[in-house]
């Protein structure tokens, strides 16, 4: 009971102190517990629409996939006759069944041909209307449509966007474009995460998106009364036999969920690897907390083993306060985190993710989770200052409070930190050697996770060292108060080491990322130069496939001398070692494609390969199954006949564009595969005549102006997309650093308060000699931004280390350029010296405004 006492009073005495670790580890415990509760109502969500929107029984197509969706690489969706419907009513156990057609390759615009798709990447949705959709929509303005040209669109959607009653809409998809006005708007009875939803009446339905009537994509059956889901499949499969697939809402609904399941798990992984970075940083805060408070508290200390204090009991009271402070932080960390989940599903609806608060979804492991992560934690942070303090002896007592005696850091550190740190280069080393990416990807995690943790136990070595040249560079040309600053980073080298040591985990990611993403776009770009030699690329941003009607007008467009047209499609491959491959890729285009991209090849000449009844494979394929030039392979299309293709090129597996894709010509593909049955092109490449490159873009793009689903992009407009993804990316992965970055910022505040207690009465002293406010200010100030610096730096220059190194790896699938991106690197490093200009704002403050003769009196 003493022992909690000394800690309550401890704790409580020093609570200004305590504030920011607390704060550290309440922002870690609500990331941990606002990404648990955001996921888990997410998950919610998706349940609750998929529950809503099955129907007891659903029959799909068998070429439909699991969830019914398009799959068809025709752009329509798989559909069965309309007789099923007939032969599903008298099935035993059915109380009503509906058809019904719907598609989601499909783009839907307003009348100035502006897309109306979601923004989030949730999918756009055309179907008839019936009565199973009326289940989970209710009409709230006009009504649902009864004939060609009406169209109903959900509320969300026209919100989004201003739809009102009469509004012209035009339904894009692979069977033409379908002009409509609005007949009616509806809202949904359940959340919509963020789908655009359009019902057509059925029949024109089926017209716009299979190009016939009489057909359904699926039949929704409700069960009789006493009939269950299970016995109703049963009843229906029998009634239609194996041709079909036959689900029920919880396989439909589970099929649904497991097509989102994979997105929340990514998500979900991601953000709560972060909050471990955040953790990891908050360690060090606290550690330097604590061992910082002990050192101040060694005189007190030193009394308390002097009146018969165990060192168990010493031990235990700082754990005790650690205990304390780990509490405190978990318990609003739980409560910010269900804030922070809301916060997210409000961001996430500016995006086009709509999330409904009346799903917030708290499981009861969120909050057990959060508190005990917290707790445990903090106590192992306080494990080692508290272990120092239970060493201090009572002789303490006569000393004056100091730093430890330990404070600098000993040979055994530096040895072990050598160690590691020369291990986690070794590991990198071998990374750079490894002769598949697998292998060195291994290695790779291995050298960062050892030299990260060398640097970290070495860091008060290098801050002798590292300090010193900065203080040169930076802090000498301000006379005194520079050398004073100098010798106060160089006073606790293992209290700076761990304050930098925080803000370089934070920056080292940072760097290796900018690293990545930079040699990922150079790389991207130099193989573009290299091996594209068209002028211009035409494809959906949303994957839907072009229509023939777009490729006539691209062809018809003046000023253009080629357009090569660019199919995908599956087949069965029998190999020359009876090997017989299911559902292998194989692509279709024009001759012309051999010169529209420059692949290298092994053996013969990729132009043959588009030959009749001809056709190309990748190396490894080729070792694999002891394929050669003159090989043949027995070819059966998907939806057509089979041909024996005569091997004419051999094409190198070392290539980023089209990696292992093995070629044949369209014709080819034509001959064998039915008109109906043709997949339609995936993109069209397109060559201006001499000397007419602006021209031919500007008549491409008012070719295509009726089919906005397409873009098109010339090969500076094509770089510039792919910097664009991989810079939306790399920007999502800093924002998350960020929380990493704030904490180890509290943690520079935190050192530098600490350190101006700790040195209260030579501030006094300072003052009392002639130092004024404004010096004592600076001289604290530039101890910050040398703390800083010293984190940036080993944080920057690891993290270069790191990314280039996963350079290297990247090479081995054809990324071989290394950039380093010096623009990025020096903005972080300026900014840390901004960051510590902004951290020891309130310590300087609160310097300046001791009362001289009350701090010389301190003891």
């Amino acid at each position: 009971m003493t022992v909690m006492k000394t800690s309550m009073r401890n704790f409580f005495a020093h609570k200004g102190r305590m504030a920011l670790s607390a704060i550290a580890v309440l922002l870690s415990v609500a990331f941990v517990c606002g990404t648990l509760v955001f996921t888990d109502t997410m998950s919610t969500t998706f349940d609750k629409l998929f529950a809503a929107t099955s129907s007891d029984v659903t029959v799909s197509a068998k070429g439909a996939s699991d969830s019914g969706e398009t799959t068809a690489d025709n752009g329509k969706p798989p559909v069965m006759p309309a007789s099923v419907l007939g032969e599903v009513r008298k099935a035993d156990g059915v109380k009503s069944a509906d058809g019904a057609v719907f598609s989601t390759s499909v783009t839907v615009v307003d009348a100035d041909k502006d897309n109306l798709s979601p923004s989030s990447g949730a999918p756009t949705i055309v179907g008839g209307w019936n009565s199973n959709e009326a289940r989970t929509m209710k009409i709230t303005s006009g009504a649902a449509p009864e004939k060609s040209g009406q169209i109903m669109v959900d509320a969300d959607t026209a919100d989004k966007h201003d739809l009102k009653l009469g509004d012209e809409i035009g339904v894009l998809s692979a069977v033409g474009t379908h002009k409509t006005k609005i007949s009616g708007i509806a809202d949904f009875t359940v959340t919509n995460p963020g789908a655009a939803i359009f019902y057509l009446d059925t029949r024109t339905a089926q017209q716009t998106l299979v190009g016939e009537t009489g057909v359904y994509t699926n039949v929704n059956v409700t069960a009789a009364s006493g009939v269950s889901d299970a016995q109703l499949k049963k009843n229906v499969t029998a009634a239609l036999g194996g041709d079909f697939q036959v689900k029920t809402a919880k396989e439909t609904a589970d099929a649904n969920q497991k097509d989102v399941a994979g997105f929340m798990n990514v998500m979900k992984y991601a953000m709560l690897g972060f909050a471990g970075i955040a953790f990891l940083v908050g360690i060090f805060l606290i550690i330097n907390t604590f061992s910082m408070l002990v050192a101040q508290r060694t005189r007190e200390i030193g009394l308390m083993r002097a009146i018969g204090s165990s060192r168990k009991q010493v031990n235990r009271s700082v754990l005790a306060e650690a205990l304390l402070l780990g509490v405190v932080g978990s318990v609003l960390g739980v409560a910010g985190g269900v804030g922070l989940a809301v916060g997210l599903m409000k961001l996430m609806g500016q995006m086009g993710m709509e999330l409904s608060t009346d799903d917030l979804t708290v499981a009861w492991t969120t909050p057990v989770v959060g508190l005990v992560l917290g707790v445990v934690v903090t106590v192992l942070a306080a494990y080692l200052p508290a272990r120092r303090a239970g060493k201090i002896s009572p002789m303490a007592a006569l000393r004056d409070a100091g730093a430890p005696a330990d404070a600098r850091a000993g040979w055994i550190r530096g040895v072990i930190g050598t160690v590691l740190t020369g291990a986690g280069a070794f590991g990198l080393y071998l990374a750079t050697e490894a002769d598949k990416a697998q292998e060195g990807s291994l290695w790779l995690g291995l050298g960062v996770v050892l030299s990260l943790i060398g640097f970290v136990v070495i860091g008060p070595l290098l801050a002798g060292g590292v300090v010193r040249v900065l203080g040169a560079v930076l802090l000498r040309m301000f006379g005194p108060v520079g050398r004073m600053a100098e010798r106060n980073a160089l006073r606790n080298p293992r209290r700076t080491g761990a304050t930098g040591a925080a803000l370089m985990i934070g920056l080292a990611l940072v760097a290796c990322l900018s690293v990545v993403g930079s040699s990922m776009v150079a790389s991207a770009t130099d193989q573009l130069d290299k091996t594209v030699g068209t002028d211009f690329i035409i494809q959906s941003d949303r994957s839907q496939l072009i229509t023939p009607q777009a490729v006539k007008a691209a062809k018809a467009a003046p000023d253009v001398e080629r357009v090569t047209e660019y199919k995908w499609t599956k087949a069965d491959f029998t190999t020359p070692d009876g090997k017989t491959l299911k559902d292998t890729a194989i692509t279709a285009a024009d001759p012309s494609y051999a010169t529209d991209l420059r692949t290298e090849t092994v053996a013969g000449k990729l132009p043959d390969a588009y030959k009749a009844d001809s056709m190309s494979v990748h190396e490894k394929f080729a070792e694999d199954h002891g394929i050669s030039l003159g090989s043949k392979i027995k070819v059966a299309f998907k939806d057509g006949a089979t041909a024996d293709l005569t091997v004419r090129a051999i094409t190198s597996s070392d290539v980023v564009i089209d990696a292992g894709a093995m070629y044949t010509s369209i014709s080819t593909l034509a001959k064998y595969v039915p008109a109906d049955k043709m997949p339609l092109d995936e993109m069209l490449f397109a060559s201006a005549k001499e000397g007419q490159q602006d021209a031919a873009y500007k008549s491409l793009k008012s070719a295509l102006h009726d089919y906005p689903q397409y873009t098109v992009r010339d090969q500076t407009d094509y770089k510039e997309a792919l910097k664009d993804q991989i810079g939306q990316l790399l920007n999502m992965i800093y924002g998350l650093l960020a929380l990493a970055i704030i904490v180890a910022i509290l943690g520079v505040v935190n050192t530098l308060a600490l350190s101006v207690v700790e040195r209260t009465r030579e501030i006094g002293l300072m003052r009392a000699i002639g130092l004024s406010r404004r010096q004592l200010r600076r001289m604290i100030r530039m101890e910050s931004v040398v703390i800083a610096l010293f984190g940036a730096l080993l944080g920057l220059g690891l993290g270069m280390g790191w990314g280039a190194t996963a350079q290297q790896l990247l090479a081995l699938e054809g990324l071989e350029v290394l950039e380093i991106p010096w623009t990025t690197i020096t903005g972080v490093f300026i900014a840390s010296a901004f960051v510590g200009l902004f951290a020891a704002l309130i310590p300087a403050f609160r310097a300046g405004r001791m009362n001289v003769l009350n701090a010389i009196a301190t003891e």
